[in-house]
């Protein structure tokens, strides 16, 4: 990214390990990120994962804002592939990877994507909780 992007100042990057973080790592890998000076903080995990992480270290980073950029880091490494240029023009990218991977991604997109959508649709309609019942 920095060669695409001669400006880019970066941080500092972490792949965690395939395993839950013990306290001592994860109170090591908080407070490079609050002394690194960062002021964003781009995570892919994948969700739920890196949604989760993100809700559990904003309080801790703060102020810097966190970005869950999910497969964003393995497009730019030309490790996944893209969908074609319409698609995502036409901001269909999701459906290509859902085609792409359909055992792994078809409960994000369909059922927690739809149960997003609804509640989001219930807020603005004044419902609150009565949208969730």
């Amino acid at each position: 990214l920095k060669q695409r992007f001669p400006g880019l100042d970066v941080r500092g990057s972490f792949s965690p390990p395939f395993r839950p973080l013990s306290d001592a790592e994860r109170a090591q890998h908080l407070a490079a990120i609050r002394e690194s000076g960062a002021r964003f903080v781009w995570v892919g995990l994948g969700a739920p994962k890196q949604e989760l992480w993100m809700a559990g270290a904003a309080p801790q980073v703060a102020p810097a804002v966190l970005f869950g950029v999910g497969a964003a880091f393995d497009f730019h490494a030309g490790v996944a592939p893209r969908a074609p240029g319409w698609m995502r023009h036409a901001g269909l990218e999701w459906l290509f990877r859902l085609a792409s991977e359909p055992r792994r991604l078809w409960k994000r997109y369909l059922v927690t994507n739809s149960l997003f959508v609804w509640y989001a649709v219930t807020a603005w309609l004044g419902l609150g909780d009565r949208g969730r019942r």
